[in-house]
């Protein structure tokens, strides 16, 4: 049928599998170095594919998730007011001199020099960049202030260390906000509001996180927070407070604190992956570039700063690292590249002598017809060589929210269907009505 062009057919998926394999060392194409949970699986899982020490190829099922990570992120920045731009990965050495990062920055900063002899860095993050942009808009009122721009685009940082894949890699994918207000007091509703839409992110994606003091670094500023996944692979050491009161990067404690300063109760230890981080960053950067803006009574005046920043990429890996088992993917489901993976019988098979592919193609038919945004969503295991129980372990192994198997029962009347909800850990048997009153649960961005 035409609609069921639709439908993705895993042998033509340019996904090089290799989920047989166990956790060899080596996995990133160098021996002894340690890996992570979420690396190996992406590796095996054919998602990622190593090019260069901290650089990837993301696979088409990853740029599938990654771009439903993006429309989620843009959500939830547009509902706060957030602007989308896109700016160059290629900065001035002038830009960055300006505000004393050139230096500060060290050999964390790729630099390269053009044809001109003229110094450039590509970008691990934008304030200079979208400082000058403002300040370049010479006659800004505070009628059109708070001004809040973000965007999604590539990073790029000399890590000396690359490793545990996509959770510390020399490029990568940020979402990085920056906001213009006209006083400390507008700035720091701005502030808020941006946090309370990362927790909302965090939330919707169903991923464990707490949000703690943390240290402002080469970025600047007096104000800075992190939203951390708790995990053993963590690179980040916090203090939290069992009842909620107080959670920190111990970078900022001073000294060993051990109590919570609200409730005094002991604090526990755990180690973190920060997938965002938010300054409020005053006037540092607006007074060097002299952002500024025109108050009521017509005089100019520094706009006050905050930037914004989440490791789209570090999301994508941090969520496998923490939902995942030893040798399962789980995604966090709103982003999984793909919700639904339906399982024809083996060829040759009773079942397949019985139209159970026919039937499992009429279950599909009737969700694209009721439920279109899924029809796109959907894979068809077609390795009819193999038996139904190895390509179920091969989609439990890469984690689809969703599989339908059209397994013995389709040969009962009316034909019964196994479904894994593989986020609840349940199987059902349902008929096609029941399957598709099951998935029309299903949220996709």
């Amino acid at each position: 049928t035409g609609r069921a062009k639709q439908l993705v057919l895993l042998s033509r998926l340019f996904q090089p599998l290799n989920l047989q394999t166990g956790s060899e060392a080596g996995w990133d194409g160098r021996a002894g170095e340690p890996t992570c949970r979420s690396q190996r699986l992406m590796l095996q899982a054919g998602l990622i594919q190593p090019s260069s020490p901290g650089c990837y190829h993301y696979l088409p099922p990853t740029v599938r998730a990654m771009e439903k990570l993006v429309k989620v992120v843009d959500e939830e920045m547009q509902a706060v007011g957030g602007q989308k731009l896109n700016m160059p990965s290629l900065s001035s050495a002038e830009l960055w001199r300006a505000s004393g990062r050139w230096d500060q920055m060290g050999p964390e900063l790729f630099r390269l020099a053009d044809r001109h002899s003229k110094d450039y860095c590509l970008g691990p993050t934008h304030e200079e960049a979208v400082t000058e942009l403002v300040a370049a808009q010479s006659n800004l009122s505070y009628r059109q202030l708070p001004l809040r721009l973000y965007q999604v685009t590539r990073k790029f940082r000399d890590e000396p260390k690359p490793r545990f894949g996509l959770l510390r890699s020399r490029e990568f994918y940020m979402k990085d906000m920056y906001t213009f207000d006209t006083s400390e007091e507008a700035a720091r509703q701005t502030y808020d509001l941006v946090c309370d839409a990362y927790r909302s992110l965090f939330d919707r994606l169903g991923l464990p996180f707490v949000k703690v003091k943390a240290a402002t670094g080469s970025i600047g500023g007096t104000v800075s927070h992190e939203f951390q996944l708790p995990a053993d692979i963590g690179e980040d050491r916090l203090v939290l407070c069992p009842h909620g009161h107080f959670a920190a990067n111990v970078e900022t404690l001073n000294g060993e604190q051990t109590s919570c300063p609200t409730c005094g109760e002991n604090l526990t230890r755990t180690k973190g992956i920060e997938v965002g981080h938010t300054f409020y960053l005053g006037t540092k950067y607006s007074s060097v570039f002299n952002a500024a803006f025109y108050s009521p009574e017509n005089k100019p005046q520094l706009a006050e700063m905050g930037c914004y920043g989440l490791g789209m990429t570090r999301i994508l890996a941090a969520s496998i690292e923490v939902l995942s088992t030893e040798d399962s993917i789980r995604w966090p489901s709103l982003i999984a590249p793909y919700q639904l993976c339906l399982i024809p019988p083996k060829r040759g098979s009773r079942e397949e002598e019985e139209e159970g592919a026919t039937l499992l193609e009429q279950v599909y038919n009737d969700l694209a017809e009721v439920l279109p945004h899924l029809a796109g969503d959907s894979v068809l295991d077609d390795r009819t060589q193999m038996t139904i129980g190895k390509r179920l372990k091969d989609a439990n192994k890469l984690g689809y929210p969703y599989v339908v198997v059209a397994g013995k029962r389709v040969r009962e009347d009316p034909p019964v269907f196994e479904v894994w909800d593989q986020n609840a850990g349940e199987v059902l048997f349902l008929t096609k009505e029941g399957v598709i009153e099951l998935l029309s649960k299903v949220r996709v961005p």
